[in-house]
C-alpha cells in the first residue's frame, strides 16, 4: 500500500515538473541579415487585439523589453524592427488511473484468474486540469514591412498572480534564446 502511494506521489511530481517546461521553436527569413537590427519598438495596434488581460500584456511587454536590452537593443520611436505578440490557450484535462492488487485484474471484485478464482486490489483515479498556453513573438522589419522572425513557446500557464510575471519571463526568455537565429553553414 505504501509503495502504491509513493509511486503515485512520484508520478504526480514528475507530471508537475514536466509541466514547468516550455517547448520552443522559431522560424525566420533566410535572406535576412539580423546583425543590422539594433533598435526595436512595439506594434501597439496589433498588441491591443491580443486576447489577454491588459495586465498580462504589460507583463509580456516588460519581459520582452528586458530580453531585448540584454541583447544590446535600444527601444526607439523609429525602430528597425517592430515587435508583435499574440497568444493562444487550451484547457488540458489529464485522467490517470492507478491500480494494484493480486491476480490478473485491477479493482475490487471477484473473478477468475490464474491459479484460482478471485483477486483483490484497488483503483485510484486522479483528474488534473491545467491551461496550456502558446506565446508567439513576431519581429517585423520596419522598412520592408515583412515578418522576419517568429518565436513560439508553449507550456503550462499559472493563474497565481504572484507567479505570473516569473512564468511570463521564463516563456519570453526561452523564446528569445532563439534570436538572433544561428544560421547553419553548409
Amino acid at each position: 500500500m505504501k509503495t502504491v502511494k509513493l509511486l503515485s506521489l512520484l508520478f504526480i511530481t514528475a507530471i508537475a515538473a514536466s509541466c514547468s517546461s516550455i517547448s520552443v521553436n522559431s522560424d525566420y527569413d533566410d535572406a535576412t541579415d539580423f546583425t543590422q537590427y539594433k533598435t526595436y519598438g512595439f506594434l501597439d495596434k496589433a498588441i491591443e487585439k491580443a486576447e489577454i488581460s491588459d495586465l498580462d500584456k504589460k507583463r509580456i511587454i516588460n519581459a520582452i523589453d528586458a530580453e531585448f536590452q540584454k541583447k544590446g537593443f535600444t527601444k526607439s520611436d523609429n525602430p528597425a524592427v517592430l515587435v508583435n505578440f499574440f497568444t493562444k490557450a487550451n484547457k488540458e484535462v489529464n485522467v490517470n488511473q492507478w491500480g494494484y492488487g493480486a491476480g490478473f485484474g485491477w479493482g475490487w471484485g471477484y473473478g477468475w484468474g490464474w491459479g484460482g478464482p478471485g483477486y483483490w486490489g484497488g483503483n485510484y483515479t486522479t483528474v488534473t486540469e491545467s491551461t496550456e498556453g502558446t506565446l508567439f513573438i513576431d519581429l517585423v522589419d520596419t522598412n520592408k514591412k515583412e515578418l522576419i522572425w517568429q518565436g513560439v513557446g508553449t507550456g503550462v500557464l499559472t493563474l497565481d498572480r504572484e507567479k505570473k510575471q516569473a512564468r511570463i519571463n521564463e516563456f519570453v526568455a526561452e523564446i528569445m534564446k532563439q534570436y538572433p537565429p544561428q544560421k547553419k553553414t553548409k
